[in-house]
């Protein structure tokens, strides 16, 4: 019997060794650096289950077995928490990093970028070259709800939500800008504030402009004078779905129009574009001065002009410079 219990005290030591083996071959597996060796972006669809991930992760070369990651996920119930999304990984990242990654959904932040002065149909065009977004926007958003800013979004979310937090935006600064207006404007509703910031928006993409040419606008509304703002007059003749691509014509001028401000007294009937959060500010704190008028001055700004003959005046410059480019264009090669 002596010999028997040293048999078996020998194969339990074999045993305990080779599990301890096994045990460090199986952390040296979990641990060790991948073969990735640069960054990679790997797509986990919704609904994918172990097999499928691994083989993804293990095509894309960030793993080099999708077997000990099926194990190893299994083994830390991890099978039932790993996220679906789009997921960046390091180079050399471990199997073990890979699964607490997917644990913790830490997901590929998109984004994407809408310009101050859009419509809602060039908005939606973003949204539709947005990379990685889903699904259709039905119906569209009304005109001026949707807040011009850089968002962030995930592999598969829709477009849909974007919009969504588009509008929870305009929302938002529409609340907080509202309370801090200046008192006795002409500027009675947020709608309002909205329409009128939409034209201003349209009118300059200078900031330092701004609350000048808002100040132009409700000057003009306190003294009952037409706004006479051009790009009413584009949206009236495009429908906000197109650039005019051309200077507008006399007759589309005195075009009877809801949205043709040299027709109409007061604001048209809703804004011709989203405009940002800068424009609602401008019109909602005009600059304290008493100009009506104001035209372009050739370098990318305006002359502001507080009586019709300094208007006529600034005018005639700028139809002088205006020639002038015609010329230069028409003699470059």
């Amino acid at each position: 019997m002596p010999g028997l219990t040293k048999l078996f005290f020998a194969i339990f030591l074999f045993l305990i060794s080779a599990a301890g083996v096994s045990a460090v071959l199986w952390y040296d597996a979990l641990t060790e650096p991948g073969p990735l060796i640069e960054y990679r972006q790997v797509i986990v669809p919704k609904g994918a289950d172990l097999q499928v991930i691994g083989s993804r992760l293990e095509k894309a070369g960030v793993i080099n077995s999708k077997w000990i990651f099926v194990s190893a996920a299994r083994l830390q119930e991890a099978h039932r928490e790993l996220r679906a999304g789009e997921y960046r990984f390091r180079p050399g990242i471990s199997i073990r990093s890979v699964i607490t990654l997917l644990r913790k959904g830490q997901l590929v932040n998109r984004r994407f970028t809408v310009a101050e002065g859009l419509t809602v149909g060039q908005i939606l065009k973003v949204l539709d070259h947005a990379q990685g977004l889903e699904g259709r926007v039905f119906p569209a958003p009304e005109e001026g709800t949707l807040l011009p800013n850089t968002y962030y979004y995930a592999f598969g979310e829709t477009r849909q939500a974007m919009v969504d937090q588009m509008a929870l935006q305009m929302r938002l600064a529409l609340d907080e800008l509202w309370p801090k207006r200046a008192k006795d404007l002409p500027i009675k509703t947020k709608a309002e504030a909205v329409i009128l910031a939409s034209i201003v928006e349209k009118e300059t993409g200078l900031a330092a402009e701004r609350r000048k040419v808002a100040a132009v606008f409700i000057n003009r509304l306190n003294m009952g004078m037409r706004l006479e703002s051009d790009p009413t007059v584009v949206f009236a003749v495009t429908g906000g779905k197109s650039k005019l691509g051309r200077g507008l014509r006399k007759s589309e001028l005195r075009r009877d129009h809801p949205y043709n401000t040299y027709r109409i007294h007061g604001l048209p009937p809703g804004p011709i574009c989203n405009p940002g959060r800068a424009a609602i500010a401008a019109v909602l704190n005009p600059e304290k001065t008493t100009s009506l008028f104001f035209v372009a001055n050739g370098k990318g700004g305006h002359v502001f002009s507080d009586t019709l003959k300094e208007h006529q005046k600034a005018v005639r410059q700028w139809r002088k410079i205006e020639r002038a480019l015609k010329r230069k264009r028409k003699a470059a090669p």
